[in-house]
């Protein structure tokens, strides 16, 4: 497990490299790292970072760098709603500062970056929803953000994502641009033993997802492959460790750096069909228990074009004791569903739900998740899909439509049989 780990490390070092400080003992770059864009800095914190003092050590890096601090601001509430987002641009707009210190976990990273964007760039929310649309819209990329992440989950402190929610739709809505990668970044692992039970498990299912849909959705891409595969060995390996013994830093290593490896995943692959149905269940479930749950559904849907992905995925699952079967000897859809018979297998031991109506849903959320895969802003989550799909021709109703129906009764025999082609 040490050589993963190693191995691990050294593909983040190749992603991000002097732009990230990870691992352990790290903290205290905040400081050298805002110094290089002036000398006023304002934070904004979530609670953890309140409540065990990571606060107070980084103002602390910053001070003896001679930073002046000149506001500190409430972060953001689960799933970054759009009021938390015009708060913090407006509190952003009459303030000075040269950098913008974000400490907390995925909602305080991703309601930071879209603050910023209404900070410099002006307008309205909706304005940057889709792909593309920051750098289209924005006379000066001005994006001196520091990303100080707090949990093992999102990685939304590595990417060019925030995911923003309208608490009257319940839907989520995702601004996707390389302009609001943090230029800067920082996580330390063992900040991680503060989370609690259910966020550890959905953070650790969210890199999953973040591995797994990249890798499904690539074509023999021999990096992507090596970046998931590691990622999700990782989590798979340690997640329910760290469930069970909060305080193992072993653990919580393995899963910074799994998913951190999610992170990368993202930036150079796509999420899809899970990712998706996520936006539209914020009300009853957070994004990587979503994403958990869905998964192994649209890992059976789209078996004709992932047969050397379930392979190789299936050996992790069999490794770890959630697939008796030699993986080897089955393919085409038999093979989908015993790897996602293992995947279910891994759900039930870390406690989480199997199908959604186990975890809440409704028929509603049926209806809405269907709405929400013809968006045209969400059109790219339907185009990164492993057998890449079309709202217009009928795609979302044919196919997308019986699998999330499928994962809310719980019965992968719904799900329909799809061509590659």
């Amino acid at each position: 497990m040490k050589e993963l780990m190693k191995k691990a490390e050294d593909l983040i070092v190749e992603f991000k490299g002097k732009n990230y400080a990870f691992g352990n003992d790290v903290l205290e770059v905040s400081g050298d790292f805002a110094k290089e864009f002036g000398n006023k800095a304002v934070i904004i914190s979530g609670n953890t970072a309140k409540k065990f003092g990571i606060l107070d050590r980084i103002i602390e890096s910053l001070e003896r760098r001679g930073i002046e601090v000149t506001g500190v601001f409430d972060g953001a509430r689960p799933n970054s709603p759009r009021e938390d987002v015009y708060r913090l641009a407006y509190q952003l707009a009459i303030s000075k500062w040269d950098s913008v210190l974000s400490i907390g976990g995925g909602s305080t990273i991703d309601a930071s970056k879209a603050a910023v964007v209404l900070r410099n760039c002006g307008g309205i929310i909706d304005d940057y929803f889709g792909t593309g649309e920051v750098t289209k819209r924005c006379k000066t990329l001005r994006f001196p953000l520091i990303a100080i992440q707090t949990a093992s989950s999102s990685a939304a402190h590595l990417t060019k994502y925030s995911n923003i929610t309208d608490p009257v739709s319940a839907q989520k809505k995702l601004i996707v641009d390389e302009a609001i990668v943090p230029p800067k970044a920082i996580f330390q692992y063992d900040v991680t033993v503060h989370m609690p039970e259910k966020l550890t498990r959905e953070g650790g299912l969210d890199g999953i997802a973040h591995c797994w849909e990249v890798w499904m959705g690539s074509k023999d891409n021999e990096k992507i492959e090596e970046v998931a595969k590691t990622g999700i060995k990782l989590i798979v390996s340690h997640l329910p460790r760290a469930i069970e013994e909060p305080l193992n830093l072993e653990a919580r290593y393995a899963l910074g750096l799994g998913t951190d490896l999610g992170g990368y995943a993202i930036m150079i692959g796509g999420t899809s069909a899970a990712h998706l149905g996520s936006f539209s269940l914020v009300d009853i479930l957070s994004h990587g228990e979503a994403c958990g749950i869905l998964n192994p559904y649209f890992t059976v849907l789209f078996a004709p074009a992932i047969q050397k992905q379930l392979r190789e995925l299936g050996k992790i699952f069999r490794e770890e004791g959630y697939i008796e079967e030699d993986v080897e000897k089955f393919s085409g859809r038999v093979l989908a569903e015993t790897v996602a018979d293992g995947m279910f297998e891994f759900l039930k031991a870390i406690k989480s739900p199997i199908s959604l109506k186990e975890a809440g849903a409704t028929e509603e959320h049926v209806e809405r998740m269907v709405k929400a895969a013809k968006d045209p802003k969400l059109k790219m989550k339907l185009e990164n899909m492993p057998i890449p799909m079309s709202a217009e021709k009928g795609d979302v109703e044919r196919y997308l439509k019986p699998a999330i129906e499928a994962a809310y009764e719980g019965d992968i025999s719904l799900i329909p049989e799809i061509s590659p082609n």
